[in-house]
């Protein structure tokens, strides 16, 4: 909680545009670890700053998906400067610890190709989601497991690389959380 609120304090004082957070808010899914997330980040979430999407982990327990993204799997906001595609890459199938790995289906992939034409021309586009599109190196002992298992819950979007394909030149911004360690 200090480290967060450090985080939005830092984030005020540099006076940052626009915070964008790519899921996994809370470690299980909890109401009471998404209000404390709601209370930490109030600054930039009242001023119009804060962007979310839902993770796997905001999925498990409550599953809070629905609180951070209300409605369709495939939204737009629009800040100054800014037009972000939000894509909910997250599956009923996340409220198992075990079933981390996302979820993008045809209606997905035509909604995102739907938006994108809205883009005004002189904003930044930006593609959201939690899962990554295209596989990454394993960066922990669990995750090599995992890959060397063929369990899929650390594996890239089944669909991923055609969602690159269809938005190729269309966009400026790919980002996505999912790892837990940077890499």
């Amino acid at each position: 909680d200090a480290r967060a609120e450090r985080l939005v304090r830092a984030m005020i004082d540099a006076r940052i545009d626009h915070c964008v957070v790519t899921g996994d808010v809370t470690h299980r899914g909890r109401r009471r670890e998404l209000a404390r997330f709601e209370e930490t980040f109030a600054p930039l979430r009242n001023s119009g700053r804060l962007t979310v999407i839902p993770g796997n982990h905001d999925r498990l327990g409550d599953d809070i998906g629905d609180a951070l993204m209300p409605g369709e799997r495939v939204q737009t906001k629009v800040a100054p400067g800014l037009f972000m595609v939000l894509v909910n890459s997250t599956g009923l199938h996340n409220r198992s610890w075990l079933n981390g790995h996302g979820q993008l289906d045809e209606s997905d992939l035509d909604g995102v190709d739907a938006v994108l034409p809205q883009a005004p021309a002189d904003h930044l586009v930006i593609v959201m989601l939690h899962h990554h599109p295209l596989q990454l190196p394993e960066d922990r002992a669990v995750e090599r497991l995992s890959s060397w298992m063929g369990w899929r819950f650390t594996h890239e979007l089944e669909r991923g690389r055609e969602l690159l394909e269809r938005i190729r030149g269309r966009c400026d911004l790919v980002l996505h959380g999912h790892r837990h360690t940077p890499c």
